[in-house]
Order: C-alpha cells, then structure tokens, then sequence
C-alpha cells in the first residue's frame, strides 16, 4: 500500500493585506462552488481574480490541487506575464501555475483593468455547445442572456502568448466567450458576477442539449423579443449580479465544509 505524504499549507492571512484576505477567501468559495455544481475538471482549468489595490497581479490556483481541496491561503500570486509574486511554504509537496492559466487570465487582467474575475470550466455541457456548429442557441430565458455571445476559434492548447489579443477581442464587452471545441469563459466586475454568470451560462448549455436531443423541432422566439430579453440582463437595467445568492452560498459552503477560509 503506499502510504499518502502528509500535506498542509500554512496560512497566508499574516503576509496579504485585509483586501487581498478578503479576495482570496471569495476566490477560495468560486473553487469550491464551481466543483459543488459540477463544473470542475480535477486539477485543470482555472479561476482568477485581481488582487485590490494591485494594478499587475491576480490570484491563481496552484496547479496539482482538486477544486475541492482549494483554501484562501493555497491561492498563488502572479503577474500578469506569470510571474510567481508569493505562494504559500506548502508541507509536503510544492506547487506552480499552470502555462495556459496565465496566458488566458493575464491577457483579460492585463486588457480589462474593469474585470476582476474570470472562470473558465471544461465541463462536458460546455465543451459539447462549445463543439456545435450553430454554438449556444436563444433557446430559453436563461440563455437569452447570452444572446450576443463571444466566440473564440480554437487554435490549440492556449500557450501562446500570441493569442491573447484574439481572445480579448473576441470577448469584447461581453461577460461571456464561448472556446470553440473548447470550453466556457466568464469575467466579472467581482467573483460573484463572475459565477453568477458561468452557472447560468452552464445552465443554458444543459438545456440547449437536452432540447436538442428530443429531436423534435425548436420552438423559436421572435427577434425583437430575443432583443428585449438580452436587454433586460445588462448593467444598466438591473442590479449587479451576484449580490443576492452570494451571502447564502458562502452560508451553504460553511454547513458542507469551512476550510476553505484558511
């Protein structure tokens, strides 16, 4: 049998200001809720989020950690051209970043100073929209929010630093970039927008599939409708997303398992 190294991670709170302790245990809760909801890929893909005060520098999980094992304090600090800035003195093992992680979020960070968060998932209803040619159709209310969607075409695995530009082109004002034959990609003013926004957004993949897969015909919406709809989910005609839900998220989090405040 082999026997399992110990593992722990000493606290971070006594070498980050309050803001950045605040953002790392948000941060730590987006892991969590993306895995609690189905979204995670083991060790791959990645959540950021911009250190407050900081014009150059986010916050990435350590690359060989399960979502659910990510804490406030196992976070890792770099630049926007991945640069390692602090991470934690990990007992039992040590831990990087992950290459595509940085070139995808440093050029977000890097080009939106507006964005704090960005979440990109590999979950199988995202990956499997992200493979139709016709991409996320208008087909529920929910999925109307992302009537003018991004699209990104594949170019392989994102470790160029020649496709960050592209990608924050084809992102433009939107909070959501569909990766073709990839993935899905949510930013966000705070963490909560930001997973407000996936979690609806791999709400719509999932119906769009399973509507798709009756195989009987779409019932289709009327354009001006489609318009008034997509036009009632942004910014100016409602609250930030987010506000509500993420109190009792954190609540939810705390009854299931707390560790992810340390």
């Amino acid at each position: 049998m082999t026997k399992q190294l110990e593992f722990s991670i000493p606290s971070m709170r006594e070498h980050c200001s309050q803001a950045e302790w605040q953002t790392r245990v948000d941060l730590a809760a987006c892991y969590r809720l993306v895995e609690l909801y189905g979204m995670s890929d083991m060790v791959a893909n990645h959540i950021s989020a911009r250190v407050p005060g900081e014009h150059d520098a986010f916050l990435i999980n350590a690359y060989g950690m399960l979502y659910e094992e990510i804490t406030a304090s196992s976070l890792i600090k770099i630049d926007n051209e991945g640069n390692i800035l602090s991470k934690p003195a990990f007992v039992g093992g040590d831990y990087g970043i992950n290459r595509a992680g940085y070139v995808i979020h440093g050029a977000i960070h890097d080009a939106k100073p507006d964005i704090s968060c960005v979440i990109h998932t590999h979950s199988w209803p995202g990956m499997a929209v992200s493979s139709l040619k016709c991409g996320l159709l208008p087909l529920t209310q929910t999925a109307m929010r992302f009537y003018k969607i991004g699209y990104h075409d594949y170019c392989g695995v994102v470790l160029d630093t020649s496709e960050r530009e592209s990608l924050v082109r084809d992102l433009g004002d939107n909070n959501a970039l569909i990766l073709r034959n990839h993935g899905l990609l949510t930013v966000g003013k705070t963490i909560p927008e930001a997973f407000n926004a996936m979690h609806r957004l791999e709400l719509s993949c999932k119906s769009q599939l399973a509507a798709m897969a009756c195989h009987v015909e779409l019932n289709p919406v009327s354009q001006q409708v489609l318009e008034e709809t997509y036009m009632n989910y942004q910014p100016q005609t409602r609250r930030p997303y987010g506000l509500m839900e993420w109190p009792a998220l954190l609540r939810k989090l705390d009854r299931i398992d707390p560790s992810y405040r340390d």
